[in-house]
């Protein structure tokens, strides 16, 4: 260790505060030094985290679309419990009597879980006899729900990241809800075409739901609202010269520019400039007051 003032070497098991060479306290005499080396790099990373800050609320809660757009995602996205068809079965199942309504929907298949695990391979199996062709209309309404599931949590882990990147995010959404749209609208079809070509019998039933429109319609409003958010664009509020800020806090961690280079405060603007004054004045006033 060497003494800030003098350069003089100070071996590491000296403890004395002040330099043996010179006497100058080593602590106090670069305490300035260091605070405004720490004002200079707090007023950088501060613009940092205000710029993130700021794009969060341009991106969720910056006008009445980014509000209307983040409660139609969360709406799609609870209109998934909604059933997509109902199959009522009265069937033998390992030895007694299995009578129950499979709701397909989140909440349903949730519920009945259990018994979807025991009851799925007989019915693809062909064991039960007068099902007649509704089993398959339950495994079509399946598979759209799983394809609908994962198109709404990628709608929701691109909602939640879109503060990132807000337009490149923006087009993945309108993009995502046109497609969950489609698939929507095909799975509503096919439920009630599969009623159309299959007949009650005494074991089974088949009766489509309104998920699969109740989702549709959500994913279409998605999509309108993010091609809206597209034309109008997310631009957020930045203070001034947070953006320059945050450029020279990048070149000071590359090691481009020195931070006791730089003067304190690196940058201020006249707002921020009054808002310095006025809380120094307080805390004068303050300190004249005790």
């Amino acid at each position: 260790m060497k003494c800030p003032k003098c350069g003089g070497e100070i071996p590491f098991y000296d403890l004395r505060p002040n330099c043996k060479h010179c006497g100058v306290n080593i602590f106090y005499y670069s305490q300035d030094t260091l605070l405004a080396r720490d004002a200079k790099r707090t007023e950088l990373e501060s613009a940092v985290a205000r710029m993130v800050v700021a794009r969060i609320k341009a991106t969720f809660i910056g006008g009445g679309l980014q509000i209307a757009r983040m409660i139609f995602v969360l709406a799609a996205a609870a209109a998934l419990m909604l059933p997509f068809g109902t199959l009522k079965l009265f069937v033998p199942l390992d030895g007694s009597l299995y009578s129950g309504n499979l709701a397909v929907g989140l909440i349903g298949v949730i519920r009945e879980i259990s018994g979807l695990v025991l009851l799925l391979p007989k019915l693809l199996s062909g064991a039960v006899i007068g099902l007649d062709a509704k089993p398959l209309a339950m495994i079509l309404c399946l598979a759209f729900l799983l394809v609908l599931t994962v198109i709404a949590l990628l709608i929701l882990l691109f909602y939640l990241l879109s503060f990132t990147d807000p337009d490149k995010c923006t087009k993945t959404l309108r993009n995502l809800s046109f497609l969950g749209f489609w698939v929507a609208l095909a799975a509503q079809g096919a439920s009630c075409l599969m009623l159309a070509v299959t007949h009650d019998t005494t074991v089974a039933s088949f009766r489509p739901g309104f998920g699969g429109a109740a989702v549709a319609v959500l994913f279409l409003v998605l999509f309108f609202l993010n091609r809206a958010l597209l034309k109008k664009g997310i631009t957020p509020t930045y203070r001034e010269y947070d953006l320059k800020r945050k450029a020279l806090l990048k070149q000071v961690r590359a090691g481009e520019v020195d931070l006791d280079s730089l003067p304190l405060p690196v940058f201020e603007s006249e707002e921020e400039h009054e808002e310095r004054m006025k809380a120094l004045h307080q805390a004068l006033q303050a300190e004249g007051e005790e």
